[in-house]
C-alpha cells in the first residue's frame, strides 16, 4: 500500500498457496494473491519500488494508465523495457492524467500475469466528487484463473507441443474459487453489506483469456464506469467483462436480509474452442444473517449467449458531461484496417499438436509479432538499427471473405516479423479490427497502451467501409482502453495520437503466438503470451514543442 507521498514497495516473490485441495508455489507481490490494491487521486503520481526476489524475469504494467510522454515506465517486456532480472530492482514512476475510477496493474512477461496482478483505485481530485451519489462503501472484485499446475509449466508445454495451453481448473473471485469447487467452501470470499446502503464494486477481469458473465442473485447492478472513464449509468441484471477490462458498478443492498451468491463464468463464442466451463462464486452477506443460511443462487447467461453479450456492449456510452467532456476525432488523418486471425505454422513431419500437425499461432494483418532481444523503445530512442522494421501495413495483404466458413490452407500461414507503425504527432487515427474465421473464429479482446480510444462502431460480418461508418456513434461512444472484437465481426476505434513514444496494441487470442526457432528445429521459447496475445507496436512521433516530446529514459532502466 502507498504512503502519503505515493511511494509503494512491491516485492515479487514465490509464495505457497493452497487451492483445489493442493498446495503449489506461485509468483506474488508482497506475498499476496491477488496483489495489493493501490490508491491514488486523479492527476497524481505513484512511485513503485520493485524488488524481484523470484527466479523469473519480471515487468509490471499499469493497465489503463496513459503515462503521458513517459512510456519508459509502461512495462511490456522487450517493448518499452528490458525485464527486471532475478535479484534486480527498478523504480516505476506511474503518472496519472485523465484516468478516474478503476484501472489495474499486472506483470507483463510470459504468464506471470496469472498471479501477479491487482487493482488501482483512482479517486476524484480533492474537492471534486463522483458523477453519482457517493456510495456508502466500496469493494474490489477481482476475477482470476487457477491452474493446478504451475502456470509457467502450462506455458512451456504449449510451446513445446504447439497446441492450445491447457484450460484453467477454476476461476476465482478475490483469489477464492468458491463453494462449487472441491476444498474451497471455507475460503469463499464474503462481502458484508447493510440493508439499504449502496456499494461501489470495482470489477477487474484478470483472467488470462476468458471473457466472463457476472451477476449477483436478485440484485440489479448499475454500471457507471469502465476502464478509468465514466459511462452513462444503466441498470442490468448481469455484466460481461473481457480480459483486461475494469468496470465500476453500483449495487444497492435492497433485498431481504439473506446470503446471495455472486457468480461468474465464461462467455465463450468460439465453436469447438476449449474453455473452462466452471463457475466461481462469492457471497453477498447482509448484516445479522447467519453464516449457515443457504445462499440464493445467481442467474447467468449461457456460455455461448452472444446475443446477451452484444446487447450489454451496445449499452456502453460515455458520460460526456460538462465535468467529464469527451472529444471524438471526426476528421481522420490515418486510417487502418487490421485483421485478427488464429493461424498455423507447419512443423517438421507434422509433429505438433495444432491442426493437421501444425503449430498454432496468431497474427495481425497476417504478421505474427516476434519480440526482439533488445527493447524497441530504447532502439527507437537511441536510433539502434536492426531491432524492428517500419512497414506494418495499413491494410491486410490478402482481402477475402474474412468471416467465411472455410478457407484455402495457404491463408492460415502468417509471416513472422517485428514490424511497427509510425503515427504523426497529434494525428487523428481510426483503426478497424476485423475478426477472421481462420482456424477458429471467436471474440478477441484488445488493449491499447498509452491511450484511451473511442469505440465508435461494432458489427458482425465483414466491415463495409462505405456503409458501416454511417452508423458510427460520434456523439457519446465509450472511451475505453480494452475493447472486444466480436466473433466473426469487427470493431472500429478512434483516438488522437498525442502521446509521443511507443503505444502497444495487444490483441488476446486463445493460443500461444510467437515462437523462436532454434537450430534443432524445436520452437522452445514463446514470447508475447498475455492471455495468448499478439501485438503490434505504434510509435507516435514527437511534437513541435518540448512539452510534446518523449522524455529521456530513466537512469536505472534495466538492461537486456
Amino acid at each position: 500500500m502507498g504512503s502519503s507521498k505515493g511511494v509503494v514497495f512491491q516485492i515479487v516473490e514465490s509464495s505457497p498457496y493452497t487451492r483445489l485441495c493442493r498446495t503449489k508455489v506461485i509468483l506474488t507481490v508482497n506475498g499476496q494473491y491477488p496483489g495489493p490494491t493501490l490508491y491514488v487521486r486523479k492527476g497524481g503520481t505513484l512511485i513503485v519500488k520493485v524488488l524481484n526476489k523470484s527466479s523469473y524475469n519480471i515487468t509490471l504494467h499499469w493497465h489503463g494508465v496513459k503515462q503521458p510522454r513517459n512510456p519508459w515506465y509502461d512495462g511490456p517486456a522487450y517493448i518499452t523495457q528490458c525485464p527486471i532480472k532475478p535479484g534486480g530492482r527498478f523504480t516505476y514512476k506511474v503518472f496519472f492524467s485523465a484516468e478516474e475510477g478503476t484501472v489495474w496493474w499486472h506483470a507483463h512477461s510470459d504468464w506471470s500475469r496469472a498471479t501477479v496482478h491487482g487493482a488501482i483505485v483512482v479517486y476524484p481530485r480533492i474537492g471534486a466528487s463522483y458523477p453519482f451519489p457517493k456510495p456508502d462503501g466500496e469493494m474490489p472484485i477481482i476475477f482470476g484463473e487457477w491452474w493446478k499446475k504451475d502456470v509457467m509449466q502450462v506455458l512451456r508445454e504449449a510451446v513445446i507441443t504447439g497446441g492450445d495451453p491447457n484450460i484453467s481448473d477454476a476461476f476465482n473471485i478475490n483469489g477464492q474459487p468458491g463453494d462449487l469447487y472441491p476444498c474451497s467452501r471455507s475460503g469463499t470470499f464474503r462481502m458484508f453489506v447493510e440493508q439499504g446502503k449502496t456499494y461501489l464494486l470495482r470489477l477487474v477481469n484478470c483472467a488470462m483469456n476468458d471473457e466472463l458473465f457476472y451477476s449477483v442473485a436478485n440484485h440489479t447492478l448499475t454500471v457507471v464506469g469502465m476502464d478509468g472513464s465514466y459511462l452513462k449509468p444503466f441498470a442490468t441484471n448481469f455484466i460481461v467483462i473481457t480480459p483486461g477490462q475494469t468496470m465500476d458498478v453500483l449495487l444497492t443492498a435492497n433485498q431481504p436480509r439473506n446470503l446471495y451468491y455472486m457468480a461468474a463464468r465464461s462467455y465463450s463464442s468460439g465453436q469447438g474452442v476449449a474453455f473452462d466451463n466452471t463457475t466461481t462464486t462469492a457471497i453477498l452477506q447482509y448484516a445479522n444473517t447467519k453464516n449457515t443460511s443457504v445462499p440464493i443462487f445467481a442467474t447467468l447467461p449461457y456460455y455461448n449467449d452472444t446475443s446477451s453479450a452484444t446487447s450489454f456492449t451496445l449499452k456502453l456510452k460515455s458520460l460526456a458531461s460538462k465535468d467529464h467532456p469527451i472529444s471524438v476525432p471526426t476528421n481522420i488523418d490515418d486510417s487502418l484496417v487490421i485483421t485478427v486471425s488464429v493461424n498455423t505454422i507447419p512443423c517438421v513431419n507434422n509433429s505438433c499438436q495444432g491442426p493437421n500437425g501444425s503449430r498454432l499461432a496468431a497474427s495481425l494483418n497476417n504478421i505474427s509479432f516476434q519480440n526482439p532481444s533488445f527493447d524497441i523503445l530504447q532502439a527507437y530512442y537511441a536510433r539502434v538499427s536492426g531491432v524492428f522494421t517500419k512497414d506494418f501495413p495499413s491494410m491486410p495483404p490478402f482481402v477475402f471473405n474474412f468471416t467465411a466458413d472455410s478457407f484455402p490452407e495457404s491463408l492460415q500461414i502468417p509471416e513472422l516479423g517485428t514490424k511497427v507503425r509510425f503515427l504523426e504527432w497529434n494525428s487523428n487515427v481510426q483503426i478497424v479490427f476485423q475478426g477472421t474465421n481462420l482456424v477458429a473464429g471467436e471474440n478477441h479482446p484488445f488493449h491499447v497502451h498509452g491511450h484511451s480510444v473511442y469505440v465508435v462502431g461494432q458489427g458482425f460480418g465483414n466491415y463495409d467501409a462505405v456503409k458501416d461508418p454511417l452508423s458510427f456513434n460520434l456523439l457519446d461512444p465509450p472511451n475505453l482502453n480494452t475493447v472486444d472484437v466480436p466473433v466473426r465481426g469487427w470493431a472500429a476505434i478512434r483516438f488522437k495520437a498525442n502521446n509521443p513514444g511507443i503505444s502497444l496494441s495487444v490483441v488476446c487470442v486463445c493460443v500461444c503466438v510467437v515462437v523462436r526457432v532454434l537450430g534443432d528445429g524445436i520452437e522452445r521459447k514463446c514470447f508475447q503470451v498475455m492471455c495468448g496475445a499478439i501485438d503490434t507496436v505504434f510509435i507516435t512521433k514527437n511534437g513541435p514543442s518540448l512539452s510534446d516530446r518523449l522524455l529521456p529514459p530513466p537512469p536505472d532502466l534495466p538492461s537486456c
